[in-house]
């Protein structure tokens, strides 16, 4: 195993990023976003690289969570930290839902059903536009308030999700290396193995789903805080395609690439935007130059680095045969 995939070095690797982030960019809420995606990704990574389950459904968990902080925080004024909690809750017995649906068929049915539950998901949130704001969302979504003071200040609230990030990330990195992580990576290589053995693998993807649900609608909520509204943007497949764009640009096979994926993303985004109007684009032909060539994403790029700079050794000399 490559010393970064460790799960000791996932952990150092997120907890530096968090750090560095506010020393390279100026912009506090990009940063938070990045930390936010990163957190969103990683999710859709349990699902994707450790399960092998290509969902297009993360943007139902992602507005799922955006709803929940909307109409909790602008119409019944209840704390944040059970907001987040309902949240995650809600966020988790909607891709229970989904998730039990879905995995009665595989392979493109699989996919197909999970793209039908996202749409299905968004016309409901738009047809409800009593609840969900229609067009509109829901505007004046408050940022939390630590000791009476608000969190008003980009780097301030980057420093609250900063926290909540590394918290998750250290949860996901626990799942991952367990027993249930394990079983998980099984069911991936070869499922008909790991049930004829015994696994009820059903039952292992759906708590998968779980999870990454739970995780998902708690990064929803905190964008919601992030940008004072909860969009109807937000529950669109055009999210779950997003989530999976920054999953297979960072690498499936490592939690931390789910936030090398994000912060790409987001910041080319960020710069091609001023650059050209029709930036997405540009944006295209990128993603598939790391398509092409980067069938590990930027993770895979990474630890060849690493084995070029540290790894590198001298085949040992074969011994001369004695005579």
């Amino acid at each position: 195993m490559n010393p970064l995939d460790k799960p000791w070095a996932q952990l150092a690797l997120a907890l530096l990023a968090v750090l560095v982030l506010p020393l390279f960019l100026k912009s506090g809420i990009l940063a938070t976003e990045i930390l936010i995606f990163a957190m969103v990704v990683a999710a859709c990574n349990l699902l994707l690289g450790y399960t092998g389950l290509l969902s297009f459904g993360q943007g139902i968990f992602f507005g799922i969570g955006t709803y929940a902080a909307g109409i909790c925080l602008t119409r019944w004024q209840i704390p944040v930290p059970l907001v987040l909690a309902g949240a995650a809750v809600l966020g988790a017995a909607t891709a229970t839902l989904v998730g039990w649906l879905s995995i009665r068929r595989q392979g493109v049915y699989f996919v197909m059903l999970t793209l039908a539950f996202s749409q299905l998901f968004y016309f409901v949130a738009y047809t409800f536009s009593g609840v969900t704001g229609g067009d509109n969302g829901l505007l004046g979504v408050p940022r939390p308030s630590i000791a009476g003071t608000a969190l008003n200040a980009p780097w301030s609230y980057y420093t609250f999700v900063a926290v909540c990030f590394v918290a998750v990330f250290a949860i996901l990195v626990v799942v991952t290396q367990s027993t249930f992580g394990r079983t998980l990576l099984a069911i991936r290589e070869n499922e008909g193995r790991a049930a004829a053995i015994g696994f009820p693998t059903r039952l292992f993807k759906i708590e998968a789903f779980a999870i990454s649900g739970a995780v998902t609608a708690f990064g929803g909520a905190l964008h919601a805080m992030l940008i004072g509204v909860a969009p109807l943007s937000n529950i669109e497949y055009h999210t779950s395609e997003l989530i999976l764009i920054m999953t297979i640009i960072g690498g499936s096979s490592s939690l931390f690439g789910s936030m090398l994926g994000a912060g790409f993303y987001l910041l080319l985004a960020d710069a091609l935007s001023t650059v050209w109007p029709r930036w997405l684009l540009l944006l295209g032909l990128v993603l598939v130059a790391v398509a092409l060539f980067l069938q590990r994403g930027l993770w895979g790029l990474v630890e060849r680095g690493y084995d070029l700079v540290f790894r590198r050794q001298r085949a040992p000399e074969t011994p001369a045969e004695e005579h």
